[in-house]
């Protein structure tokens, strides 16, 4: 038997490089293609040259604006928007795998609605003198409302099983209208009308002025909570068919709910301290992935990863083309391309039953 077995797990692991050598080359491509296309066109073999000359000092000739341009600007945003769209596409197929709930998102804990009034109060109170930046602040109202929501879901009872899953969702949108009364109450009291218009502009999700500090916070919490799902993919699928059956199969339930969340909360958290609330990527990327490749988390969460950073690095480049001489807060091509596909999805889905 287990003779017969290992042919089979050595072809399983052969075909596993090739997979990983695609998704590098179409990631590698998006990130190209992030730089490249923008305001100005740069050429790729001006870009390639930067980064040979930055990454192994081959000395080519570059023009200095070009490559602080490519290095300084558009790399960074294109990594940032790698890192942020595989970790909310990853929290958010996580959170629906373990609430069972198909409409779940990152930002279902409050923990968007508290980054949102973190970032706030540092735009308009101040704080430090200007020693707290937005970033910190929103990380701080992020992981508060979510300390709010767990407690919350706590105090009612929420745990194992369909009725935690729903006291769970219900916490988080009393969470979430609590902190989005708190932030509209803050801007329409203290904050003047250029003040808001950069909050505004803040919270619809904004990569313009992102450096490399924020890759190094964007890019690990993304690959952080990726390897924690890869190492719950059984996990997660026997989530898939509820609580009870996870429980049947041996699965210690609260304490690997307890673990995913917290470290989707704290992933959600960083990444929105970086670019403000995104919607529709941790809702709408983990249904086509589960379209293409299958509800088994092994494939569809790597998947989900991939497809998550190519759909923000193109969304990053639509924001800054779509309106000549303007940028376009990321969240709003985000909505205006995942609304559709989500439409798309669900019509699919019930046209295959």
């Amino acid at each position: 038997m287990t003779l017969a077995l290992a042919p089979a797990a050595a072809r399983r692991r052969r075909g596993i490089a090739p997979r990983v050598l695609a998704a590098a080359l179409v990631l590698a491509l998006a990130l190209i293609g992030g730089i490249c296309i923008g305001e100005t066109r740069i050429p790729p073999a001006t870009v390639l040259a930067v980064l040979a000359n930055r990454l192994f000092d081959a000395g080519l000739p570059v023009d200095p604006i070009d490559a602080g341009i490519i290095w300084s600007y558009r790399l960074t945003r294109a990594l940032v928007a790698a890192g942020c769209g595989a970790g909310l596409a990853t929290c958010g197929a996580i959170l629906q795998a373990l609430l069972r709930n198909p409409l779940a998102d990152p930002y279902l804990l409050g923990i968007s609605a508290g980054a949102s009034t973190g970032a706030v109060l540092v735009a308009l109170a101040g704080l430090g003198a200007g020693a707290v930046s937005m970033s910190a602040g929103a990380f701080a109202g992020a992981l508060a409302a979510f300390a709010l929501v767990a407690a919350l879901a706590r105090a009612a009872g929420g745990g194992a099983g369909p009725r935690g899953a729903g006291v769970i969702i219900l916490a988080g949108i009393a969470g979430s209208q609590l902190f989005h009364a708190l932030t509209t109450f803050l801007i329409a009291r203290s904050a003047s009308a250029e003040q808001a218009r950069g909050i505004l502009f803040w919270l619809m999700g904004n990569l313009s002025g992102v450096r490399w500090p924020d890759v190094a916070l964007a890019l690990p919490a993304a690959g952080l909570v990726l390897i924690v799902a890869l190492g719950h993919l059984r996990t997660l699928d026997a989530f898939t068919f509820g609580a009870d059956s996870a429980a049947a199969l041996g699965v210690p339930v609260r304490r690997v709910q307890a673990t995913l969340i917290l470290a989707t909360a704290l992933a959600t958290a960083a990444l929105v301290s970086v670019t403000g609330a995104i919607g529709f990527v941790g809702l709408v990327i983990p249904h086509a992935a589960r379209l293409l490749v299958g509800p088994r988390h092994g494939r569809m969460l790597p998947l989900a990863a991939l497809i998550g950073a190519v759909f923000l690095i193109a969304a990053d480049v639509l924001s800054r083309i779509i309106v000549p001489g303007q940028v376009l807060p990321i969240g709003v091509v985000t909505a205006l391309v995942g609304a559709p596909a989500f439409a798309l999805i669900l019509i699919r889905g019930r046209c295959a039953r």
